[in-house]
């Protein structure tokens, strides 16, 4: 019986401590991410990233994750810039939106194709969302970024190409999410983006919300960006703000 009593502890002792290695490998790795993939943000500091200049500490570590406040006193670009630029590539990124104290009062109804739903009078219908603003820009464009945000259409969108008229149907379409992949505000998601030529794949949460979509006139290599957005006004907020925060950043070039 103590033989029995001995040999369970063992057993409970070494399952516990199996256990508690694959869970700090999944903390610092992230879930599902393969070995062959290199890490962006190792949890402690900026390392591999262009801080911008006059930031004052608004990009900052907290809790082990990427966080900001969307109050960077930079002068000009207050977006966070991996210090490499890149051309193919796969890239994980878990991001959270904190919390969103700017009410947008014009957010569209946007169809499948793209375009704007419009009234029995030609106008736009608009809607009132609580509603934060970043993205995920790449190849150095802020025009080709993957938005997060909390529109109903979804985070995924590449809203530069989407709102350009000049680009044809086809490409706007391709350039709008399926569905809404995200989670609750305040949760983290995770987006998986694939870059090939001109050619962006979006999966959000294990979903595919953009499929190949082709992106006219992309540069062909560029860094990868964290998205500033927005403002205040006598102290209160006039657009939708950055109140983001980013992890487990792994890149795989291709």
């Amino acid at each position: 019986m103590i033989m029995k009593t001995r040999v369970y502890l063992c057993l409970i002792t070494s399952l516990f401590f199996i256990l508690s290695i694959t869970n700090a490998q999944h903390k610092s790795k992230g879930m599902g991410i393969p070995d062959d993939f290199i890490s962006l943000f190792n949890g402690k500091d900026l390392t591999h990233w262009k801080v911008p200049e006059g930031d004052n500490g608004h990009w900052k570590i907290l809790d082990g994750v990427i966080d900001y406040d969307a109050e960077s006193e930079a002068v000009r670009d207050k977006s966070l810039w991996t210090e490499k630029s890149y051309r193919d590539f796969i890239l994980f990124v878990d991001w959270r939106i904190k919390a969103t104290p700017w009410k947008n009062t014009s957010v569209p109804l946007i169809l499948p194709s793209g375009l704007h739903k419009l009234n029995e009078k030609g106008k736009e219908i608009k809607m009132v969302v609580p509603d934060s603003d970043s993205g995920i820009m790449l190849r150095g464009t802020p025009k080709c970024q993957t938005n997060i945000w909390c529109w109903p259409i979804g985070s995924g969108e590449v809203y530069g190409y989407r709102m350009d008229r000049s680009l044809s149907p086809e490409v706007r379409r391709a350039v709008t999410p399926r569905y809404n992949a995200d989670h609750n505000i305040g949760e983290w998601n995770t987006f998986k983006i694939t870059l090939v030529r001109n050619l962006l794949t979006v999966e959000l949460n294990g979903h595919i919300v953009i499929e190949d979509a082709e992106l006219p006139g992309l540069p062909q290599e560029g860094p990868i960006g964290l998205q500033h957005h927005g403002h205040k006004v006598d102290g209160e907020w006039a657009s939708p703000p950055s109140l983001v925060q980013f992890r487990n950043i792994h890149i795989k070039e291709l």
